[in-house]
Parts: structure tokens; sequence; C-alpha cells
């Protein structure tokens, strides 16, 4: 039986990416996923936020499981199960992640949504390093997101911090689970499974939203795109990420996903980051250099364990 179709890593492929810092990884996939998220909002006036989501998610799992083709490998019932579960808990972070965004101001719901990585690193960091690398990661994050809520507390507000809070314990869940599964067999296959048993548990979502996108060609497209770009790669590369670090460095390097935002700003939109986007973005940087490993071993590749029986 082949590497693969034990669920082991494939020979090359994960090698290249082994090869690549964390940090450096997280960057490329904070730069893939906010492009999707552009297309996205993009969608908003044509269907509802949360069945973009349910398309995303639909999508992904089509081209995952076409990639990974999960069934040519051997299944215990616990690892599918742990599979499936994660995908359900990263479908709903997606789904109240978009009904969010769709009522607050993204850098409002980013700033929130953080409030899960922050609760991980604090229950699962060691030593004070840690401990300040979350604390200046989120005030960093405070600080590049420029939380406003201007309107007041109207329904639609509510609604929507509702779900940014639900979201941000769905992260969390994402991160403790998604850590298990990529230590456990080779974790993109796990994604895949997870991530039609989400696409499934959230079909309901497809109601009134089929037509709109099949009979117009540049919808279908931005939704492969907002896919491939939003949830395809940028989790796959998270799976890599989890194998390697722990789960109180993976949420701190979480904090890189605003700093991309901020740079893709300046870069390509000529959107000059204020003073205190700067120091945000400097926190940031500080915290993932505290949260470090001094012997350099956290951010190495770890062989997958025995599977679970």
């Amino acid at each position: 039986m082949t590497a693969a179709q034990q669920g082991g890593p494939g020979p090359g492929r994960r090698d290249l990416l082994d090869g690549i810092p964390a940090p450096a990884l997280f960057l490329a996939s904070g730069f893939t996923g906010y492009y999707g998220a552009a297309l996205a909002v993009g969608l908003f006036v044509v269907l509802p936020a949360a069945s973009v989501a349910w398309w995303r998610l639909g999508v992904s799992a089509v081209v995952l499981m076409i990639w990974r083709r999960p069934w040519r490998q051997r299944w215990t019932a616990r690892e599918f199960g742990a599979s499936a579960l994660f995908g359900a808990v990263l479908a709903t972070m997606n789904v109240l992640f978009y009904i969010a965004i769709a009522r607050l101001p993204l850098g409002t719901a980013v700033a929130i949504e953080f409030l899960g990585p922050v609760a991980v690193a604090a229950a699962t960091g060691r030593g004070w390093r840690d401990r300040a690398g979350i604390a200046l990661a989120a005030l960093g994050v405070v600080l590049l997101a420029g939380v406003q809520l201007e309107s007041g507390f109207t329904a639609d507000i509510v609604i929507g911090l509702a779900a940014i809070f639900g979201s941000a314990v769905a992260w969390a869940g994402y991160i403790v689970l998604g850590r298990r599964i990529a230590v456990r067999r080779e974790g993109i296959s796990s994604l895949a499974v997870g991530m039609t048993a989400g696409a499934l548990l959230y079909s309901p979502l497809a109601i009134g939203a089929v037509l709109p996108i099949v009979t117009d060609l540049a919808r279908a497209l931005s939704i492969v795109g907002i896919a491939v770009l939003s949830s395809v790669i940028p989790y796959a590369i998270e799976q890599v990420v989890l194998r390697r670090v722990s789960a109180a460095r993976f949420a701190i390097l979480l904090a890189l996903l605003p700093v991309t935002a901020a740079v893709t700003g300046a870069v390509f939109l000529t959107q000059r980051p204020s003073a205190l986007e700067v120091v945000g973005m400097a926190l940031v940087c500080v915290a993932i250099v505290l949260s470090a490993d001094r012997s350099g071993s956290v951010d190495r590749p770890r062989a997958p364990a025995p599977p679970i029986p």
C-alpha cells in the first residue's frame, strides 16, 4: 500500500511545503484568502451571505475530493467521524462569518472573531512568551481592524454581533480539532472529508441559491474563485502548519491575516496605513517572535501519528 493510500504524506509535495517557514505560509494563505473575500462581497447583492458561504463550502468540497480522492485511502470510523466533526465546525465558522460581515464593518468582525484564537492561546499556551505574545497579537489586531459601530445597536447589528461571536467560538474549535486531525493522518484528505460533511450539513442554504449561479457564467466563475482562494488554498496550507506548530503558536500566527490585508491595501490599492495600523503590524510581528520556540523544534514537521483505532 502506498503512503497516499495509508493517509501519509506523498513524496515531494509535502517536503516542499515543510521547507517554508510557517509565517511565510500564513502570509501566502492571507493574500489568497482576502482576495477571495473581495469576490464574495460582490455576490452579497445577488444571494444571502449564508448562501454564498454554502457555495464556497460546496465547490471547495468538490475540488478537494477530486484532488485528494480520500475514498482510495483507509479510514477508521473514528478518523472519519473526527474529520466530519471538524468539517461541521469549519462550515459553521464560515457561514456565521459571512452572516456577520454582511451586517458589520469588516474590521469590527475580524477583531471580534479573533477572540477565538485568543481563547485557544490563553488555554494552551505555555510560559510567559505565549501569554505575552497573544496579548500583543490581540492588541495589534484591534489596532489594525479599527473597531467601530457607528450606527448603534439595530436589529441587524445585534444579529451580526451574535453571528461573529458564534464564529469566534467555532474558530477556536477549528484550531483545536484541526490540529488533532493534522497530526493523526494526512490532514488535507481529512479536510476534504470534513468540507464535504460541512457542505451537506448546511445544504438547506442552497434552496433558492442554485439558479442565480448556474445560469450566470461570471457568477459561477466567481464562486469557483472564492472556493479556491478562500478555502482550498488557505485551509490546505493551515493543515500543513497545524502539523508543525502548537495550538497556541498557530493562534498567534493567525494575527498575520489582518497584517496581510493591510499590506495588500497599501501595495495594490494605494491605501496608506495609519500610524495606529503600523503599530498594530509591529505588535503582531513582535508577538510572533515571542511565541517562537527558542529551541527551533516547534516549527519542524511532525510525522502523522498511527491511525485512531
